[in-house]
């Protein structure tokens, strides 16, 4: 019998674009300088307009380039670096509340998919800018001492409280790319789709995880630092 192969797709010509842009600019140009226009780019590159066009909304999109009008397109500063484990200070409380665990939360805490957890929504600040999200859950059996009559705000203020006060000895880490949904869009005021650096912390008491908390960092203004390591994670290129 025959071997047949799949021939991996053709990259599109706006990509291939992207990719010489991204080592032109990297080579040739520092932060705040103006690129050329786009036709001085078009007749560089031997490319049409809306093909250049298309590859520069990525970089933009990707917080390479930043365009001003009445200025042209700038070359974007360098990522902020954003250390995981920073303290509480930077957070910032929106939300709070009780809902029913999805299938993955439910499955890291070892509850029924739709078992009730409590809630804690922040926001992270950098320089005084958001450039962070994160919902953190919390199984109610976990932190019992919640009264029931407070709003959504104090309640998830003395959820966090009462987690911040318990004995967790380990924290487990995972990074993925990924698009911001229009919930994280509005809290990162960013428009939905915008590339974001999903992180999944799943806290640990004697080796069982107790509460999983998922954060949405901006992957066009930051990069995530762990620790003395100096391990930094990316958004892909």
């Amino acid at each position: 019998m025959g071997t047949t192969t799949i021939d991996a797709p053709a990259e599109p010509k706006y990509w291939q674009l992207r990719t010489v842009l991204v080592r032109t600019i990297e080579d040739e140009f520092h932060p705040g300088e103006i690129l050329p226009n786009e036709r001085e780019l078009s007749a560089r590159f031997g490319v049409a307009r809306a093909t250049l066009r298309q590859a520069l909304d990525q970089l933009e999109l990707e917080g390479r380039l930043v365009r001003r009008r009445g200025i042209g397109t700038l070359i974007a500063a360098p990522r902020i670096g954003v250390p995981v484990a920073e303290p509480g200070e930077s957070w910032r409380i929106v939300d709070g509340g009780t809902v029913k665990a999805t299938t993955a939360v439910a499955d890291a805490l070892g509850l029924e998919a739709g078992a009730p957890v409590h809630t804690v929504q922040r926001v992270r600040m950098t320089a005084g800018h958001i450039v962070g999200t994160e919902t953190l859950f919390v199984p109610p059996a976990l932190v019992p001492h919640i009264p029931g009559f407070l709003k959504e705000t104090s309640r998830a203020r003395a959820v966090l409280k009462q987690f911040q006060a318990l004995e967790i000895d380990g924290e487990q880490r995972s990074v993925e790319l990924g698009v911001a949904e229009e919930e994280q869009a509005r809290l990162l005021e960013r428009p939905p789709g915008i590339p974001v650096l999903v992180l999944t912390t799943r806290y640990q008491a004697e080796g069982v995880t107790v509460a999983v908390a998922v954060s949405t960092y901006r992957a066009d203004t930051c990069r995530l630092t762990f620790g003395d390591s100096g391990v930094e994670v990316r958004e892909a290129s």
